[in-house]
């Protein structure tokens, strides 16, 4: 796993460190899990648009409630929909939003996309990253605070149509091969069909936040609360209502949905890395 740097990957390193402060990445959270998190800045007001009420035709997410939150469930399925991470432009220069990303792009192409892990100020991402088969940042499997550190953390990642999830020190000592995308975050919300350990039922904190799990069939499941949320009832989404055996926690407060099909297109503050599902154009959907 430890392999030499490319000199793309080297190149979009140092625009990283020499970029402008603006737009302003996130610092890692400094907390525990399920205490003390700004939960005013997680007002439902915070989002740009309003969900549907249903799955509107040509989307991949709709909307559901689990124990009285209101969610938005997207579905990557590996028959219709290629995964990929996107950080910068050609540039160097992070996106820092899905708004700035979606003029970037052919938006027919585009299925939905979200905000990935937790990242540092000027958007570099926080453990493993890897975009279009190149390692930007390495693993980490360091002891520290807050959330990315409270241990098991994860990764996501995947080549063509094969997604999956994996706590970091199962990844670290069984994948060889440089997966197409990847990124780390943490903590995993659940392992192997079990809540994380460290999550509380039911927390005080609530905020915005989403997550991805893989399910048993290979779909990835995306997920984004519309309305304040606790880890413990996101994880028990995530386990008890799509059934999916590892689901990997990505963010709160800046957590932000693109969703084409219904032309939402959320603007809750500057970003880091993010996660594009795209059409396959080569399937029918």
């Amino acid at each position: 796993m430890r392999r030499l740097l490319s000199l793309s990957a080297l190149g979009l390193l140092a625009a990283l460190a020499g970029c402008e402060p603006a737009p302003e990445g996130k610092p890692i959270t400094r907390m525990e899990i399920g205490k003390g998190d700004d939960d005013t800045a997680a007002a439902p007001a915070a989002q740009a648009t309003q969900n549907q009420a249903v799955m509107a035709e040509g989307s991949a997410c709709s909307t559901t409630e689990f124990e009285g939150v209101v969610l938005t469930h997207c579905i990557a399925d590996p028959a219709n929909h290629r995964i990929r991470t996107a950080l910068a432009d050609g540039d160097g220069k992070v996106f820092g939003s899905l708004d700035s990303f979606s003029q970037s792009v052919d938006q027919a192409s585009v299925a939905f996309a979200m905000n990935g892990g937790e990242f540092e100020r000027g958007g570099r991402p926080i453990g493993y990253y890897v975009e279009a088969g190149e390692r930007i940042v390495e693993l980490d499997r360091e002891d520290g605070s807050g959330n990315f550190y409270l241990k098991p953390n994860g990764v996501f990642y995947g080549s063509g149509g094969a997604w999956e999830i994996r706590t970091a020190d199962r990844f670290y000592s069984t994948i060889g091969a440089r997966p197409d995308f990847g990124m780390q975050s943490g903590p995993m919300l659940v392992i192997d069909g079990e809540l994380h350990p460290g999550i509380q039922k039911n927390g005080p904190s609530r905020a915005l936040r989403n997550g991805v799990g893989i399910s048993a069939d290979g779909k990835a499941h995306f997920v984004i609360s519309d309305t304040p949320i606790s880890f413990g009832q996101l994880a028990r989404f995530f386990r008890d209502e799509l059934k999916t055996p590892n689901a990997l926690y990505l963010d709160s407060n800046l957590s932000s949905l693109w969703d084409p099909g219904t032309a939402r297109l959320d603007v809750n503050g500057a970003l880091g890395p993010l996660i594009i599902v795209e059409r396959d154009n080569g399937a029918s959907e």
